[in-house]
């Protein structure tokens, strides 16, 4: 008799091949900024009247604007002033991301805990993502802070399920779970989301940690923030011997270097993560 893991792997599996999943939409404020960005005839201030009316959002990314990871001369007092700043690729990308911490939210206690859980790991690997991005590759800070953001969506509709159907599982049991099929669904989510092709691949490939590539990519980026984020753990990714691990010299990295130890580089990731929480 199939225990009850595989049972909820092959009924899973089993959505996913069939198009039956509840994959989760956008929440529409990510909607509306994604579409203003993308339209040729939008200006700054149909940008700044969409976030304005999410208070959070605004606080938020004010907020942003005035860390010192942006910080100019004057202190930003105002969404027009931080919009101007930040430019309009990077403030929709930044209230995209910031707009789906509404999503990982539960109401039985230890799916919330899960879902708190991945929002944090989701939020500190984006800013570890920025970082490495602005320091060490030509890529966009600001969609490597949405590539880390989105890398652990495929998550949420785990949960989802197991809340739903009122499923007993132990934690350990859920963890393997989600380890084994969250990055297929991220992926096809992405896909739903019409996401660039370039961050599709994301939750597919961080986890390949012998994954070859062209030159550096999201992937590679998400990857080593999540590496940078274990370190000095117990967590099985610390056994390996990361000099094997290519995307380290895609980004122009010594895997043995704490990032942890470069005071600048650690005080920009500590800001950057304390910033999307």
């Amino acid at each position: 008799m199939p225990n009850i893991a595989e049972t909820i792997k092959a009924d899973l599996a089993a959505a996913i091949e069939n198009d039956k999943l509840l994959l989760p939409t956008l929440p529409e404020a990510a909607l509306q900024v994604r579409e203003i960005a993308e339209s040729e005839d939008s200006a700054i201030g149909d940008l700044v009247k969409v976030i304005s009316n999410d208070t959070a959002l605004s606080a938020r990314i004010i907020r942003v604007c005035n860390s010192p990871l942006f910080r100019g001369s004057r202190a930003i007092e105002n969404l027009n002033m931080a919009v101007s700043r930040l430019g309009m690729a990077y403030t929709s990308n930044l209230a995209m991301g910031l707009a789906m911490q509404q999503m990982f939210q539960a109401t039985s206690e230890m799916i919330d805990e899960r879902l708190r859980t991945t929002w944090q790991t989701s939020t500190e690997v984006a800013g570890i993502s920025h970082v490495l991005a602005q320091h060490y590759t030509n890529l966009k800070p600001d969609q490597a802070t949405l590539a880390g953001l989105v890398h652990l969506i495929g998550v949420l509709p785990i949960l989802r399920y197991v809340e739903d159907e009122n499923i007993e599982v132990s934690g350990a049991l859920l963890d393997s779970i989600i380890q084994e099929l969250h990055p297929r669904i991220g992926a096809r989510i992405l896909k739903k989301w019409d996401f660039p092709e370039a961050l599709q691949n994301v939750p597919l490939e961080y986890s390949d940690l012998l994954r070859h590539a062209p030159s550096a990519d999201y992937a590679d980026l998400v990857m080593v923030a999540n590496l940078q984020l274990i370190a000095g753990s117990d967590h099985p990714w610390t056994e390996l011997d990361w000099s094997d691990i290519s995307a380290f010299s895609r980004l122009r990295l010594d895997p043995n270097t704490n990032m942890n130890e470069e005071e600048d580089l650690n005080a920009q990731m500590e800001a950057a993560m304390a910033l999307l929480q």
